[in-house]
């Protein structure tokens, strides 16, 4: 049991950097969006963008074959911190309370899934 548990963390931990690296597909394509249609620089930030999906995309899979996709998705939520941090980071964009509000209510919704997830039982996921 002691074993289990702590597969589900690092799950928990390996799905959250997942989310994290899909978040920074974003940001690839929001550098894009600022250089000429076609230009060597907008090709190189869509091939980064294509290139982090891809491997969201196969981590996302193995990701699902440990934990419910209910809870996978519920995750998925925190992409919305993500966005702010790299905004912040990234593109020097504010931090309003507003913001701070809303992310803190998205992680409130995801502790509060997975706390429910795990009172009422594990659905079968294998």
């Amino acid at each position: 049991m002691k074993n289990e548990k702590k597969n589900t963390v690092l799950t928990l931990i390996a799905l959250h950097l997942m989310l994290m690296i899909y978040s920074t597909s974003g940001i690839c394509s929001k550098l894009a969006a600022g250089e000429p249609f076609l230009s060597l620089k907008f090709c190189l930030y869509y091939g980064a963008v294509i290139v982090l999906l891809g491997f969201y995309a196969i981590g996302w899979q193995q990701i699902i074959k440990r934990i419910p996709l209910t809870t996978a998705f519920a995750n998925k939520a925190v992409t919305v911190a993500w966005g702010i941090v790299w905004g912040f980071l990234v593109f020097h964009e504010s931090i309003t309370p507003g913001k701070v509000i809303g992310a803190a209510l998205v992680i409130a919704g995801v502790v509060t899934y997975s706390l429910a997830d795990r009172e009422g039982g594990t659905e079968e996921h294998g």
